[in-house]
């Protein structure tokens, strides 16, 4: 996001719903008493800066107090409801993504040691488990029942994508007596949430709706990185690194390899510089041409004539421009891709043997073992605190909010804020400058470069 688009956040596009004001005191309240403000931690009275460059701060010409800051996450002295007449349902939406069952472990855990909580359900296969046509029965969580759910990857509860109808959707939680509900999944799977949020408002009800954001892509705005994406990319440069073996030990090998990303292409950066393996990375955010002399083709054979080998990292929505378009949407209306992967490694292939040069093009594509994998230890510590975060926002009486971490600190964003855009790799920004000087690549491959002359790496 630019200078510009910051700049034209207010103060109220940052503010946060609440069901009510806060009279119940937290049995976390002891443990609040002793805090003091520090560097690690920010009071529930303070903000968390939306701008972190005294250029920002300069380009909105306001006073201190009028610049906008998110709520931060944590634990209140007063809540909003009664823990011991609390009930707390949790579903899972959308595709797979490492962590799933972290959050839901977390979130039974926080609910039931430090509230007191006596009864959380979860609701199987995502927002079908809401809707009497489907049968689904509801799972009670205990922390004994989910204790070691973390050691697999996917979901306990299950999950599916597309939306159902939020007005049945709040009839069973009406019907259940529920008064909290804890939604973990991405864009689609919140703007089902913030619908069920509406319906809540308009029935006047006393129902906090929560989201744990949920994208392998790392495409969410303005939070740091979502949960699961450490584990992503660690496992995409698996499989460069095999990919890059195949490549060498073949006369003129080439490795290709696809990664997830429609729209983001932060999972083929960010693994492409585990081990700067790769020679080329392809991004949706950055267009590219195969033919030319400055074309993707042509660098390939050169680089294959200088040193043996070379591989190539593609996000599954590069090039989608040049190839015909599916016409068809998923059940959660995305539009379906072409696939980039097969596309690619027959023009290479075709390239080379036009040009006379003998070569092998091993292709992988990963995605599906990559994202049903257990969360590594970075992400598993990354879940326990959002679901904990999640939790304390909820119980206070928070909704139709996010809680998400930025810049090191962990805050509560609006549900509308959180899905008004995608995050995206900045062409101009310093991700994608590292990933040209690991690579060498020029800026875009086509007539339009406007890169130095970079050496190639061996």
């Amino acid at each position: 996001m630019t200078t510009s688009e910051y700049s034209s956040i207010t103060p109220g596009d940052l503010a946060i719903d609440t069901l009510g004001p806060a009279r119940i005191t937290s049995p976390l309240a002891p443990l609040l008493d002793a805090r003091r403000t520090t560097e690690h931690y920010v009071d529930a009275g303070d903000r968390v800066l939306l701008d972190d460059t005294a250029a920002g701060i300069r380009a909105r010409g306001v006073e201190p107090e009028e610049l906008p800051g998110l709520e931060p996450c944590g634990p209140r002295r007063q809540i909003y409801f009664d823990p011991s007449k609390t009930r707390a349902g949790i579903v899972t939406c959308g595709g797979l993504c490492p962590g799933l069952n972290d959050v839901i472990s977390g979130l039974v855990r926080t609910l039931t040691y430090h509230y007191g909580v006596r009864r959380v359900v979860g609701f199987r296969n995502g927002y079908r488990g809401f809707v009497s046509s489907y049968g689904h029965d509801v799972v009670e969580l205990s922390p004994e029942s989910v204790r070691d759910i973390p050691v697999d990857g996917g979901t306990f509860l299950g999950t599916s994508r597309g939306p159902q109808d939020p007005e049945e959707i709040v009839d069973c939680l009406e019907q259940m007596h529920l008064n909290v509900l804890f939604v973990i999944g991405g864009d689609g799977t919140m703007r089902g949430a913030m619908e069920i949020a509406r319906v809540v408002g308009e029935r006047g009800l006393r129902i906090a709706v929560v989201g744990i954001p949920k994208t392998i892509d790392n495409d969410i705005p303005f939070i740091d990185q979502s949960f699961g994406f450490q584990t992503a990319f660690s496992q995409a440069s698996e499989a460069i690194r095999s990919v890059t073996v195949e490549a060498k030990s073949t006369p003129g090998g080439v490795g290709l390899v696809k990664l997830m990303g429609r729209h983001s292409g932060f999972i083929a950066c960010y693994a492409s510089l585990v081990r700067s393996d790769a020679d080329a990375v392809l991004i949706p955010e950055v267009p590219f041409e195969l033919d030319g002399e400055t074309g993707l083709l042509n660098h390939l054979r050169r680089r294959v004539s200088q040193r043996g080998h070379a591989v190539v990292v593609v996000a599954e929505g590069a090039g989608q421009e040049m190839l015909p378009p599916v016409g068809r949407t998923d059940a959660s209306g995305n539009a379906k891709l072409s696939d980039v992967g097969p596309w690619l490694k027959d023009r290479i292939a075709d390239s080379f043997a036009d040009a006379g040069m003998e070569t092998t093009v091993r292709y992988v594509d990963p995605s599906y073992i990559i994202r049903s994998v257990p969360a590594n230890p970075y992400d598993s510590v990354y879940t326990v605190r959002l679901s904990q975060a999640a939790v304390h926002a909820a119980m206070s009486g928070r909704t139709a909010m996010v809680v998400g971490r930025v810049r090191r600190r962990f805050v509560h964003i609006p549900m509308s804020l959180a899905v008004s855009r995608r995050n995206q790799v900045d062409p101009h920004g310093d991700l994608w400058m590292a990933v040209l000087e690991s690579t060498g690549q020029p800026w875009r491959f086509g007539e339009d470069s406007g890169a130095p002359t970079r050496a190639p790496h061996t």
